[in-house]
């Protein structure tokens, strides 16, 4: 069979190495690279640590705003698609680069597997919420981090074709925990110790392009009573420049890590405070606290575990949490045992051939009626 898969932005690459390795045993994959994340620090760095493979395609479509960044992907992929006429398009996560190889493969009449299927933040001023609706709104095949996902595409009328697998972002994290402590020197390079210091990110739109939440999160990581790393993804921080951040001698401004070295700065924070999907999950796999500097979140999951707090926006509360939260002794295993990779390829073949669009979107009537 061959498949063409998409990847475009930090989360993707990590989610796209295991799925690769599975497929390659039996399958042609066809790695597409959209050039959403281009800088060194966000992109390449992580296809040298993960062993991904090199892409057959690189875009190089860069930084704009959404819609020209879209556009711009949505027309280069129609080419590939054509040039390489696969069985089967990959998409994952909810990322631009997600959106726009869904539509090509819709517009094509390709058949279209998302991976991280169904996950909702419940939010539509996120463009990310947006991207997963439209996505989810045309795949054919839907593979599902979290039991709670299976069941919030059921309530859309989303039942075939949808196949709760766990998270690969996990099997991503089992395979190369190992690697990262024998290979990570970030520790000693900053003269950090396990658990004397919290980690924070911030990278989504909602904060950094607004300045009243971006100042407000200055104002909160200032306040917060023990060293903070801080790895700064580039747009964050023009954003502070553009506010004249200032900050207190405690916070630790850095530049992006590569993902050894961030998987290393998780598993030995005391605290995670961050807005990014991907960080919260990598926070529940290490069994560190987290504080998601949002209103919402898709990975609710976390949240109803006790791991991770919504810490909104205000710093009275974020100060508050920082020194309240103390998750539960348990942390039950949500998003699967690290065999996400492998079940999705066993569902790929098990669900050939396969059509353009045989799935079938029920009611909301039957929906509601287990039995329709």
């Amino acid at each position: 069979m061959k498949i063409l898969s998409i990847v475009g932005a930090r989360p993707e690459f990590i989610q796209g190495a295991p799925v690769s390795r599975a497929l390659r045993q039996r399958h042609q994959e066809i790695l597409v690279h959209t050039g959403q994340h281009y800088d060194y620090r966000m992109s390449q760095t992580f296809f040298d640590e993960l062993g991904i493979p090199a892409p057959d395609h690189n875009l190089e479509v860069g930084s704009g705003s959404q819609g020209h960044q879209t556009g711009e992907m949505l027309a280069r992929l129609e080419d590939v698609m054509l040039a390489e006429r696969p069985d089967l398009v990959i998409v994952r996560g909810d990322t631009n680069s997600t959106v726009a190889g869904a539509l090509a493969a819709a517009k094509l009449r390709i058949p279209l597997a998302h991976i991280e299927a169904g996950e909702r933040s419940f939010d539509r001023r996120m463009p990310e919420e947006i991207n997963r609706l439209i996505t989810d709104s045309i795949a054919d095949l839907f593979f599902c981090v979290s039991r709670t996902a299976v069941q919030q595409l059921a309530v859309e009328g989303i039942v075939a074709g949808v196949t709760w697998v766990g998270d690969v972002m996990l099997d991503a994290n089992l395979h190369n925990r190992p690697i990262a402590r024998r290979n990570s020197e970030v520790l000693a390079r900053l003269g950090l110790a396990p658990r004397s210091y919290a980690l924070v990110t911030v990278h989504r739109a909602a904060n950094t392009d607004d300045p009243t939440r971006l100042a407000n999160i200055v104002t909160a990581l200032n306040q917060a009573p023990e060293p903070i790393v801080f790895p700064v993804h580039p747009r964050t921080r023009q954003a502070f420049e553009r506010l004249g951040a200032v900050w207190g001698d405690h916070v630790r401004l850095i530049e992006p890590v590569g993902y050894f070295d961030m998987m290393v700065l998780e598993e030995n924070a005391r605290l995670i405070a961050t807005d990014s999907g991907g960080v919260q999950r990598e926070a529940y796999f290490f069994g560190v606290p987290c504080l998601t500097l949002r209103d919402e979140t898709e990975w609710g999951e976390t949240v109803a575990a006790g791991w991770n707090v919504l810490a909104g926006n205000t710093p009275e509360r974020i100060a508050a949490l920082w020194r309240s939260h103390v998750p539960p002794a348990e942390r039950p295993p949500i998003f699967g045992d690290g065999t996400a990779a492998d079940a999705i390829v066993t569902h790929i073949e098990a669900a050939q051939p396969l059509a353009f669009g045989q799935g079938r979107r029920r009611s909301a009537v039957e929906a509601a009626d287990p039995v329709a």
